[in-house]
């Protein structure tokens, strides 16, 4: 993120127009590396997060709600004690840094007290540090006195700035012109390197738009302009970054840089929200499928012990049919094997201590002992499979959601069946929408989310649409409804169901379709999970098909 000091003065410039004059309404601290302050200004409430992470540090204006937690951390008690109904009166960067300075006026029934919040925006070293006449109040990293570190952060201590940076100011054009050569081959390099305030991609904008090693009147007055043009940049349609002003080919324009900021950073938090929703289910799926797995291996070893039974069988049937040639006390018996072809002989260990009779039981005991191991291992492992099968249904729906809304019938159905501990909240909707829609050549085409709404979407067909589902891979139920499709529809929904499978990586993809009235959900079965006859299949690219979604039905 081109977080440096030449974007952040922008960024600082929009919030004092935005914050002057406003009043701090509450704090919250909902992480280690987050501030949310409620500001009420004369055209409304507005929400100011204050991120120190290492890879997203910033402030920036939005609308996101994060849940604070119920006692807050000691840094955010401390700014409330001093800030609750400050009124903001400046806010401003320090020239060519990464620091932003918040200054606000406090009135107690005693005195007025001017305060400095400087919100330090360096990445890994990103901090905020409360100020009050010179001396740090308190800070959200503290360093002790007796720390080996070159700037000490500690409440009593007087707060001193980062230690300069020892590069070229973009204003200062004499000093840029001593070092600026036309010979430079790595614009890029050079001015991150070399001028104050510049991220590498920064710089790398600059070269792209110059072309060569631009003039030090063109670094000032690209680094100094008044004129931004905010944006938000895309690569392979991804949002990647926000900027001051762009060179790319692929990007979006916002009106003012705290839009775009927000714009960037709003799909930021929804993707990692989402993220974050499927690590928890699929973690929690992770333990119930190394369970399953380990019945599994049990079950296969067991039918790997039983895979002799036949055999053990066949010594008692060859010991009753030759017991008038034995004795107690025979140590064993060679007899012409009858099930062979080529009556090669078979040698039976005895024990001398029974009879021939008692032999034969032994192995007729031990044969039924074997076959009952048999058939409850063979059902167990049955049942495993099926279990596994059917949580592989759920992580390919899980891995294919798209927002978090995706997964609240997912996390009810794990909660159902004992996977997850708690059932989740759901949101309140204004409109249930259980089924991705879209149309095509005048059909409708419908695409489950998840195995609950896959048995919803089968119930709500008629028996003449058309039912489409991957063959071999689990995925959305898929239906075409409107008649008998044209070729183009069905090849579209095919496509679709490709795309919401656990295969779509992986090449062309099998897609079995046949009418619904073919398609049946066995008593008892998971859910999702149902038998199909007559039926065709297409061989086709796993698509989207974003542009032909209409919304949700």
């Amino acid at each position: 993120m081109p977080q440096d000091a030449f974007t952040i003065k922008y960024v600082l410039r929009e919030l004092n127009e935005a914050l002057v004059g406003g009043r701090i309404s509450k704090i919250t601290q909902p992480d280690r590396d987050t501030l949310m302050f409620i500001i009420y200004t004369a055209k409304g409430t507005l929400k100011l997060e204050t991120s120190l992470s290492a890879r997203y540090c910033r402030l920036s204006l939005t609308d996101a709600d994060k849940a604070a937690p119920k006692v807050a951390p000691g840094f955010c008690m401390l700014l409330r004690k001093y800030l609750q109904n400050a009124l903001i009166c400046d806010v401003h960067p320090i020239k060519d840094e990464r620091i932003a300075v918040l200054e606000f006026e406090s009135v107690s029934e005693f005195e007025t007290e001017k305060l400095f919040l400087y919100v330090e925006i360096m990445g890994k070293y990103s901090n905020a540090v409360l100020v009050k006449d010179g001396v740090i109040l308190g800070a959200l990293k503290t360093t002790a006195i007796g720390e080996n570190t070159k700037r000490v952060l500690f409440p009593g201590v007087k707060y001193a700035l980062p230690q300069a940076q020892t590069k070229i100011s973009p204003d200062d054009v004499d000093a840029l012109k001593s070092a600026v050569s036309a010979e430079i081959s790595d614009a890029a390099g050079f001015i991150a390197d070399n001028v104050k305030g510049v991220a590498y991609s920064t710089a790398a904008e600059m070269a792209e738009k110059f072309g060569r090693m631009p003039t030090a009147e063109e670094i000032k007055a690209y680094l100094c302009s008044d004129e931004p043009a905010p944006c938000v940049v895309y690569a392979d349609g991804e949002p990647i970054d926000f900027k001051v002003r762009s060179e790319f080919a692929e990007k979006k324009v916002y009106p003012s840089v705290l839009e775009a900021q927000k714009a960037f950073y709003d799909y930021i938090y929804v993707r990692n929200s989402l993220c974050d929703a499927k690590k928890k289910l699929n973690s929690a799926m992770a333990a119930t499928d190394k369970k399953l797995r380990k019945r599994l291996a049990l079950a296969e070893d067991k039918l790997e012990e039983c895979a002799g039974a036949e055999e053990i069988k066949l010594k008692g049937e060859l010991i009753t049919a030759n017991i008038y040639a034995l004795k107690k006390g025979d140590a064993f018996l060679e007899a012409v094997n009858y099930y062979d072809e080529d009556g090669k002989t078979v040698k039976i260990a005895l024990d001398k201590s029974l009879t021939p009779a008692q032999n034969a039981q032994k192995y007729y005991s031990k044969y039924a002992k074997l076959k009952r191991t048999q058939t409850a291992a063979s059902a167990q492992r049955a049942e495993a499979l099926s279990s596994i099968s059917y949580l592989d249904s759920i992580k390919a729906h899980v891995n294919a959601a798209e927002n978090e809304e995706d997964l609240v019938e997912i996390s009810e159905e794990l909660t159902a069946c004992g996977i997850l501990k708690e059932a989740p909240t759901r949101k309140k909707q204004a409109k249930i929408t259980p089924f991705r829609i879209y149309e095509k050549d005048g059909f409708t085409v419908l695409a489950g989310r998840n195995n609950m709404q896959n048995d919803r979407l089968l119930k709500e067909l008629s028996p003449d649409d058309t039912w489409l589902h991957t063959q071999g891979y689990h995925s959305s139920h898929v239906a075409i409804t409107g008649g008998t499709p044209t070729d183009d529809a069905l090849l579209f929904a095919a496509e679709i169901c490709a795309y919401y499978s656990d295969g779509r990586n992986g090449g062309k993809i099998p897609v079995d379709y046949t009418l619904k009235k073919h398609v049946k959900k066995p008593r008892g079965a998971n859910p999702g999970f149902v038998t199909y006859t007559d039926y065709k299949t297409l061989l086709v690219e796993p698509r989207p098909h974003a542009e032909n979604q209409k919304g949700n039905l």
